[in-house]
């Protein structure tokens, strides 16, 4: 299969800017190029920009990518690491819900202001005092 940048694009659902991108920062192997210098993708290309659109939406790093992209170019290793890897990626999304919870929280507290004035605005006696905040990891 030869695959031009467009055809990858809707095949994956990766923007072409995207596709040079990870080919810039080594996701993506360098394509082959026609005499007129226009790259063309093999099927391996689309399986692997597969995977790095699908971790990119479960919100793995590049860094991270790069390493569960390694890691499947040994079959016949133990997926310890891609465990290892998958327990890090969850403790950060799992310390990002909890900060965005305080600060849903905190919002909602400062939205309880009755509306009289400015000065005795409840929100904006907050945003000025930091200290006035009920969760303070936000």
């Amino acid at each position: 299969m030869s695959l031009t940048i467009g055809e990858l694009s809707r095949q994956t659902q990766v923007k072409v800017p995207t596709i040079r991108y990870y080919e810039q920062i080594g996701l993506l192997a360098e394509p082959i190029r026609t005499e007129g210098q226009q790259r063309r993708y093999r099927t391996e290309d689309v399986r692997r920009l597969n995977f790095i659109r699908h971790a990119r939406e479960l919100g793995f790093e590049v860094d991270a990518i790069r390493q569960l992209l390694d890691l499947t170019g040994a079959p016949d290793r133990s997926c310890g690491e891609v465990h290892d890897i998958t327990r890090a990626h969850l403790a950060e999304v799992t310390d990002k819900i909890a900060r965005l919870t305080a600060l849903r929280d905190e919002l909602e507290t400062m939205v309880t202001c009755d509306h009289r004035r400015i000065s005795e605005c409840r929100i904006i006696e907050v945003l000025a005092d930091h200290g006035k905040c009920r969760h303070p990891e936000h």
